[in-house]
C-alpha cells in the first residue's frame, strides 16, 4: 500500500476554516444565520460574550461528535441524532452557567436553551461535519462560533457604550465626565430594533469594502 502523507494539523487549508468565518464567510453577516440571538442578547457585553463562548463550545463539540459518528448514522434519522447531540451539549452548558455564572445565566434566560435551534449549528453539521473528518469539523465549528461571537461582541459594545454609557458594566461615560457636557444615554440603542440596524450597518460596511462579496452574494 502507498503511504499517504497526512496534512498538517494547522495547514493553510485548515487555518481558513477558522479565519474565513471571521470575515468573508461570517455566519451572521454573510450567511445571515443566528440573527435572533444577535438581537436579543447584545444589550450588554457580558451576556453577549458568554453567549458567544457557549455557542462556540456547542458548535465545535457537536461538529466533532457528528464527524466521528457520521458513517454510522442512518441518513433517515441524521437530523434526530444531530438534535440529540446538540441538546445534550446545550444542557451541559446551561447547567455550567447556572453553577458558575448564575447572574449571567438569568440575563440570558431562555436564549441558552434556544441554542438548540440556532441555524448556524444545524447548518454546519449538515454542510460540513456530515462529510468531513473530526479535526477539520472541529476547526470549522470553532471558526463559525468565533465569527458569530465576533458580531455579537461588536454589536453589544456599541449598544452598551451608547445606550448605557458603560463597557462590561464599567461606567465609561461617567468616568470620562461626558455627562457634565450634556451627553445623555441613547435609550434607543438598548431596544431590539437598534440591534438589527447595527447588524445591518456591519453588513453594509463589510460588503462595501469587499467587492467580491458584492459580485458573489
Amino acid at each position: 500500500m502507498e503511504n499517504v502523507e497526512k496534512e498538517p494539523l494547522f495547514s493553510a487549508k485548515y487555518k481558513k476554516l477558522i479565519t474565513n468565518p471571521l470575515g468573508i464567510d461570517n455566519p451572521i453577516t454573510i450567511q445571515v444565520l443566528g440573527i435572533c440571538s444577535a438581537l436579543a442578547v447584545t444589550v450588554k457585553m457580558k451576556p453577549a460574550i458568554v453567549m458567544a463562548i457557549s455557542v462556540t463550545v456547542v458548535v465545535a463539540l457537536s461538529n466533532l461528535i457528528i464527524a466521528f459518528m457520521r458513517k454510522a448514522i442512518p441518513g433517515r434519522i441524521r437530523i434526530i441524532v444531530q438534535l440529540v447531540v446538540i441538546a445534550a451539549l446545550v444542557i451541559v452548558v446551561d447547567q455550567f452557567l447556572k453553577a458558575f455564572a448564575f447572574d449571567v445565566s438569568k440575563q440570558l434566560s431562555v436564549f441558552v436553551g434556544l441554542i438548540i435551534t440556532n441555524c448556524i449549528i444545524m447548518g454546519r453539521l449538515e454542510a460540513f461535519a456530515m462529510s468531513n473528518d473530526p479535526w477539520p469539523s472541529f476547526l470549522d465549528g470553532i471558526g463559525n462560533g468565533a465569527g458569530y461571537g465576533l458580531i455579537l461582541i461588536i454589536v453589544s459594545f456599541f449598544r452598551e457604550f451608547l445606550g448605557s454609557g458603560s463597557i462590561m458594566g464599567y461606567p465609561v461615560m461617567e468616568k470620562l465626565g461626558l455627562y457634565k457636557f450634556g451627553y445623555e444615554d441613547n435609550g434607543f440603542m438598548i431596544l431590539p430594533p437598534m440591534a438589527l440596524i447595527t447588524v445591518g450597518l456591519i453588513i453594509w460596511i463589510q460588503r462595501s469594502r469587499n467587492k467580491s462579496l458584492q459580485e458573489t452574494k
